[in-house]
């Protein structure tokens, strides 16, 4: 993709600024989904990806832009400069996405790339198009513990000018229990992807080993891609992908995202990266009851996830 193409994205995302607003859920298979995504369902659903593209797949605000970037420098043999071609939802599409013309929906650049493609998904692993399975895609898949994720997520609707008013603190987190948020449950999201991981050679990480020890996690990907680099390459692309260095990286940062869509003055898209910062949000009580759902939730459930690291 060439740096005209990301300019050109960019142009088209502005342009539609003035049609962009907080757009409503509609359930697909009882999942709510923006309703731009849930008007153009049928075409979702019938993408055919080839057997070389991979998938990567998260519940919004798990740790997606930063694995992006790290299979991208993998790719690209840690290479900063061949990494900046482009912002990152042209170099890699955002499969289910749909927005007001002129901007290119995910299907729309994904038809205009030749494979092996790099495709990001929000999809719970049951609305993903079956031909990810069916043409043994590789996939990965990264969680981050509910408490961080229902943060970040909380922060990221504040800003994010296309998805719901996410209303007051107090009242988003039983939204994200009861799973009435953009993309549904978080709950159904882990625990989807980790029943089906062995069957369809899911690599399944967590947000919170990758921030304990990120070169551990970024050599599990290089495996899984079936590559081999050498440790100097290795350490660059750490560095490249730590917090504070994708914080600046306007290729990253979502900052090519004009600001009646994404206002950064209300939340930076990039936040804190943290793990733990739940403990700055939530009160004893909404911890209590929190927890208390969430173990009727996940009961009979062996994810290892850390809310502390």
């Amino acid at each position: 993709m060439s740096e005209k193409r990301g300019l050109s994205y960019s142009d088209a995302i502005q342009e539609a600024g003035g049609s962009m607003s907080r757009f409503p859920l509609i359930p697909v298979r009882g999942v709510p989904l923006m309703n731009h995504i849930a008007n153009n369902w049928d075409s979702i659903w019938a993408f055919e990806p080839h057997p070389s593209d991979l998938l990567i797949a998260t519940y919004p605000k798990a740790g997606t832009t930063w694995t992006q970037e790290i299979v991208d420098l993998l790719l690209n043999n840690g290479d900063q400069e061949i990494c900046s071609r482009a912002p990152i939802a042209v170099r890699m599409p955002f499969l289910e996405i749909f927005s007001p013309p002129p901007v290119p929906s995910g299907l729309d650049l994904l038809k205009g790339m030749p494979p092996p493609r790099v495709i990001k998904t929000h999809l719970p692993f049951q609305l993903v198009p079956q031909g990810f399975w069916k043409n043994k895609c590789k996939a990965i898949y990264v969680a981050r513990n509910a408490k961080d994720n229902l943060v970040s997520y909380f922060h990221f609707d504040r800003m994010n000018q296309t998805q719901p008013e996410p209303g007051p603190w107090d009242s988003y987190i039983p939204k994200f229990m009861e799973g009435k948020l953009a993309w549904g449950s978080w709950y159904d999201h882990v625990k989807g992807y980790w029943k089906e991981r062995e069957n369809n050679n899911i690599l399944y990480l967590f947000y919170e080993d990758m921030k304990e020890n990120p070169r551990r996690e970024v050599e599990r990907i290089m495996h899984y891609l079936d590559m081999s680099l050498p440790d100097d390459v290795i350490s660059r692309i750490v560095e490249l992908t730590s917090f504070k260095a994708m914080k600046e990286n306007p290729m990253v940062n979502y900052t090519f995202i004009p600001q009646p869509v994404f206002d950064q003055t209300i939340s930076p898209f990039m936040r804190k990266g943290e793990v733990g910062d739940w403990k700055n949000h939530f009160t004893l009580e909404q911890s209590r009851v929190f927890d208390e759902d969430y173990e009727r939730q996940m009961k009979g459930s062996n994810i290892p996830f850390r809310t502390n690291i």
